[in-house]
């Protein structure tokens, strides 16, 4: 027999959370199903008949969900990922730009210190994108390069607006606030916008019926005309014990711009140093 004790409490704390709120969202989704539904609002939109959770509280309970923070730092701390960009869909053969890829990672203290190395193929052109140490550069025949800035920005993008960096939150040194509920598509979610110590912000949309992230939405650009970005998140399956979305689409002001579609990914691979230095080094 388990024995109370020997359970972190921790653990049932966030065991607890994580309850409160799927109970919670059950209640909302039969709510739903009882009563017609209202109309979408556009903007988030603050229900008073919802208990009061707090952002943390919301995040935490998700990063329970995705696999837990001890079960996520320990197998998620390195691993390889291979897929399929397309642009800007895959359901269009023969009419859209397609490449294969393949992303090894090594996590450090937080992104700053991460090492990501992604290798993208064409039917044409081959080449690297690497970080590390603070800095992004590219391989191309061997031989390193600068990348473009439209380049390093999507690049950087990726990384600095994802999943994976509102489950670091703490590690990273962001801060959560709760903007309130929303409603689209007859989804109820909660809209948490987070801001890092770069006082970049992204807002994410959670579905409090499983805690899953549905999409994440941020801007980019200087002056007064910024670009809108929307990150979508589909086909959630666990892979080592962690919730991971194999399927993701990329819109820009409104407009399908990319497609990305996991084939396989493996976690817990030790992976070579050198596969993240400069050949020039």
């Amino acid at each position: 027999m388990l024995r109370s004790s020997s359970i972190p409490a921790n653990f049932l704390a966030s065991l607890f959370a994580v309850t409160v709120l799927l109970l919670a969202g059950a209640a909302s989704s039969f709510a739903q199903r009882a009563t017609p539904s209202p109309t979408p609002e556009r903007q988030p939109q603050v229900d008073k008949n919802q208990k009061n959770f707090t952002a943390d509280q919301i995040v935490e309970s998700a990063i329970f969900i995705y696999g837990t923070r001890p079960l996520l730092a320990q197998i998620r701390r390195n691993g390889v990922e291979r897929g399929r960009v397309c642009k800007p869909t895959c359901e269009m053969p023969g009419k859209t730009e397609e490449a294969t890829y393949e992303r090894r990672f090594v996590r450090g203290e937080n992104s700053e210190k991460d090492k990501v190395r992604v290798d993208q193929k064409m039917p044409s052109l081959e080449y690297s994108l690497i970080y590390g140490d603070g800095r992004l550069w590219g391989i191309i025949n061997g031989a390193s390069f600068t990348p473009r800035q439209d380049a390093a920005n999507t690049f950087l993008s990726q990384n600095r607006h994802s999943i994976e960096n509102l489950l670091r939150y703490k590690e990273e040194g962001s801060t959560l606030a709760l903007i309130g509920k929303d409603k689209q598509k007859g989804l109820d979610l909660y809209v948490i916008e987070m801001v890092g110590k770069d006082k970049q912000k992204t807002r994410y949309f959670i579905s409090s019926r499983t805690l899953h992230v549905v999409w994440l939405e941020y801007e980019d650009g200087a002056g007064s005309s910024p670009v809108k970005f929307r990150r979508s998140f589909h086909d959630y399956r666990y892979a080592q014990g962690t919730l991971v979305p194999f399927r993701t689409v990329l819109l820009q002001d409104g407009q399908q711009t990319q497609e990305t579609r996991i084939l396989n990914v493996t976690y817990g691979i030790k992976l070579d140093d050198s596969l993240f230095k400069s050949p020039e080094a």
